[in-house]
C-alpha cells in the first residue's frame, strides 16, 4: 500500500477565446448523520474543458445542463463539447458527477458572458443533482450545511484536520445506494441523527474539531448502505480506535472517509486491513475552501 497525503494538481492553462477550462474539487457528503444536507470540499480535482462548436456527442447529463442552463439564462443556445480529466474517481462517493455538471455550467456561463452569477449556477448543478449536499461545498468550498430547502451556509475548514479516504475499486451507483433506503425510519432514530448533525454542524462552525469525536454516528442511511459494503462499521471503528476523531460512508459510497489532526500513519493502515478489499488505497487530503474556479 502507498499511502498519499498531499494531492494537488497543477492549475491548468487557458485553452483559448472559444474555450473555457473549469477547476472543480471533489466532495465528500453526508457526514454521517447530515444525509443530504453537510458536504464539505476536498483538495482533489477534476478540471472540465467546455469548447464552442459541435464535436464529439456530448452525452444525457452534459445535454440536460446545457439545456437548463440556456433556458434559466435566456440566452442564445450555442454548439459546445466538452471533456474531463482529473483525480476524481467516479462512482465512489466523492462527487464526481458534480465535478461534471458544475464544471459544464461554469464553462457554458463563462462562453456566453456570464449572464448567471456564482449562486444561480449552484442552484442549477443542485437542481440536476436532485440533492445540494456535494453541489453546495464544490460551489463555494469548505464546510456547507446545504439543506434541500434554505439558505447555503458555509465554514472555512482549518487546515490542522487531514481528511483520510479508503477509495476501493468498487464502483457504487447513487441509485442503487439509495434503492436500500427504508421509507420510514423510527423517532427514536430521526432523534438520534438530528443531534449528531447539529453537533457537526455547530463544530465545524467554531472550528472547535474536537467537538466533532461521537458525533458521526448515523441511523438515517449508513446501517442500511453498510448492506452494500459490509465492512464498513469495522472500518470506522478501526480508524477511530487508531486516533482518528470520527467517520463516515463518503456520500453514498463506495469511498469511507474519516478526519484525523494526528497520526494519519496508522489510521490509514488500519482502514485498509479492516476493509478487506482486494483492491484498494488510501489518500490524505485537506479541505478546499476555494470552491470552483474558472482558470485564466
Amino acid at each position: 500500500m502507498k499511502d498519499v497525503f498531499s494531492i494537488a494538481p497543477p492549475l491548468a492553462q487557458s485553452v483559448g477565446m472559444n474555450s473555457v477550462q473549469v477547476r472543480v474539487p471533489a466532495t465528500t457528503a453526508n457526514l454521517g448523520p447530515g444525509f443530504d444536507s453537510l458536504g464539505i470540499a476536498l483538495k482533489l480535482y477534476n478540471t472540465t474543458t467546455v469548447s464552442k462548436g459541435r464535436g464529439a456527442a456530448v452525452g444525457d447529463m452534459a445535454k440536460e445542463a446545457g439545456e437548463l442552463f440556456f433556458s434559466t439564462a435566456k440566452t442564445k443556445p450555442f454548439a459546445f463539447s466538452w471533456s474531463v480529466e482529473g483525480d476524481v474517481p467516479r462512482s465512489r462517493g466523492l462527487g464526481s458527477s458534480v465535478t461534471v455538471r458544475l464544471g459544464i455550467l461554469h464553462g457554458l456561463n463563462e462562453l456566453a458572458g456570464r449572464p448567471l452569477d456564482k449562486h444561480a449556477l449552484f442552484r442549477l448543478c443542485a437542481e440536476l443533482e436532485g440533492h445540494p449536499d456535494n453541489a453546495a461545498p464544490a460551489a463555494y468550498g469548505g464546510f456547507c450545511i446545504a439543506p434541500p430547502e434554505g439558505p447555503v451556509q458555509r465554514y472555512k475548514v482549518g487546515d490542522s484536520l487531514l481528511f483520510l479516504l479508503l477509495i476501493p475499486e468498487i464502483e457504487l451507483a447513487t441509485s442503487d445506494a439509495r434503492s436500500v433506503l427504508p421509507a420510514k425510519i423510527s423517532l427514536k432514530d430521526a432523534a438520534f441523527s438530528v443531534g449528531n448533525a447539529a453537533a457537526i454542524a455547530g463544530a465545524f462552525a467554531s472550528g472547535d474539531y474536537a467537538k466533532l469525536a461521537g458525533c458521526f454516528g448515523d441511523r438515517l442511511h449508513q446501517p442500511y448502505r453498510a448492506k452494500l459494503l459490509p465492512t464498513l462499521p469495522a472500518v470506522l471503528e478501526a480508524a477511530t480506535a487508531a486516533g482518528a476523531i470520527g467517520g463516515w460512508l463518503s456520500g453514498s459510497g463506495s469511498t469511507m472517509a474519516c478526519i484525523t489532526t494526528k497520526r494519519p500513519d496508522k489510521i490509514a493502515p488500519a482502514m485498509l486491513v479492516t476493509s478487506g478489499f482486494e483492491q484498494a488505497c488510501v489518500i490524505g487530503v485537506r479541505a478546499d475552501n476555494a470552491g470552483v474556479r474558472v482558470l485564466k
